[in-house]
């Protein structure tokens, strides 16, 4: 139907009502936020992430499903018995035990840790929630031997480490090998003195009396082992923090 310029205003009135009951008429139907399945019975859900839908057909059987829009995980199952999943602030969907106090994001970019409050289950009938880190008592430390980053709980640096992924122990931070180095060798060096002054001064009475050489022997070796820690401490391998959060 058509509507010229002079109309009445009666059929102008007719008019307006046709025009707005035909917009209403191509209006899209209203968004549902959990699809249902379709016509040809493929069931789907919506990603938690970004809220696409996700094709389930022949996944029924998986825990977790990935969307294929934003490339995120959306678990579609409870987790398995003593797990328990947990959703990182940059969307990664992580599967940990249910007892797991702490974990560590193990994307690149992120390495976030994530401290795990009493509830962080995510049902599968409910959207999931990011967890909220909370800062940990501790700072990531690279390894000085293998380059690797691990967490160290200590608050203060200046402590031995054993790294988890090559199992040597390493300072974090150069002040304790550097403080304990120069302590070892003045105390070496300060043996060894004695244990001359005693080789010269008692040269006459060690003649007469054997046991003198014991003295001697004991302030060289006191000084000698003291040498060695040292070169222990001058030569270990130092681990620096990188994100400090105490």
């Amino acid at each position: 139907m058509v509507c010229s310029g002079r109309t009445s205003p009666n059929r102008s009135a007719y008019c307006n009502s046709f025009a707005c009951r035909s917009l209403q008429a191509e209006l899209p139907p209203p968004y549902t936020a959990i699809a249902s399945p379709d016509a040809s019975g493929v069931p789907v859900i919506n990603c938690r992430v970004c809220q696409s839908l996700i094709n389930l057909d022949g996944k029924l059987h998986q825990h977790v499903v990935k969307c294929t829009v934003c490339n995120e995980a959306t678990p579609i199952k409870n987790p398995p018995s003593g797990k328990k999943y947990v959703r990182c602030q940059c969307n990664c969907l992580l599967i940990c035990k249910d007892t797991s106090r702490k974990i560590g994001c193990p994307r690149p970019n992120c390495r976030r840790i994530i401290t795990l409050g009493p509830v962080m289950l995510i049902p599968e009938e409910q959207p999931a929630q990011p967890a909220l880190p909370v800062q940990p008592d501790g700072t990531r430390v690279v390894c000085g031997h293998c380059g690797n980053t691990f967490l160290w709980m200590e608050l203060r640096f200046n402590t031995l480490a054993k790294c988890p992924h090559c199992k040597k122990i390493s300072s974090v931070g150069s002040a304790l090998p550097r403080r304990r180095c120069c302590a070892y060798i003045t105390i070496g060096m300060i043996c060894i003195f004695i244990g001359v002054g005693l080789t010269v001064g008692t040269q006459d009475f060690a003649r007469r009396f054997h046991a003198t050489y014991v003295s001697w022997a004991i302030a060289y070796l006191l000084g000698l082992i003291c040498l060695i820690r040292a070169c222990y401490w001058g030569a270990i391998k130092v681990s620096y923090p990188e994100h400090s959060f105490a």
